[in-house]
């Protein structure tokens, strides 16, 4: 098992953030537009608990891949994505914000595996892990970008 963990801190506050993030239509502004990532599903304005979104999804030298995920544990200013259908063996997706000196800080915290054993290990090591690295840099900057106005 694996853990992506980032934080940043945004000149927003909290309901100014949570406003974006609780809307699933915004997460194409912040993926990268290489993966060719979109929605396919219907989706309402704002998550709620048990809301199932696919997506489509190109992944170095896998092609495109379907992707479903499940909104869960929603609560105050924090929320779970958990992949249903997809290309990891597991993936769970913690969101969080928190003030944070006139700011809102914004936690993300990701437990993953990867499938095909020693294959996907190997894999993981040389561009999986970079490749999401590289998603979460972008994420950052187009937060930094929409958020810090």
């Amino acid at each position: 098992m694996y853990t992506l963990s980032r934080e940043q801190i945004v000149c927003a506050t909290l309901a100014e953030v949570w406003d974006f993030l609780k809307n699933p239509a915004n997460l194409n502004l912040i993926t990268p537009s290489d993966l060719h990532f979109r929605i396919v599903s219907e989706i309402p304005d704002e998550i709620y608990n048990g809301l199932i979104i696919e997506y489509r999804i190109t992944i170095p030298f896998f092609g495109t891949n379907q992707w479903i995920t499940e909104i869960k544990h929603i609560r105050e200013y924090a929320f779970v994505d958990e992949q249903r259908i997809g290309p990891y063996s597991f993936w769970y997706h913690y969101h969080e914000l928190a003030a944070d000196n006139g700011g809102t800080k914004i936690i993300d915290r990701v437990h993953y595996e990867v499938p095909y054993g020693l294959v996907g290990k190997v894999m993981h090591a040389l561009f999986i892990r970079k490749t999401l690295e590289r998603i979460f840099l972008f994420r950052k900057e187009k937060l930094d970008e929409i958020l810090n106005r």
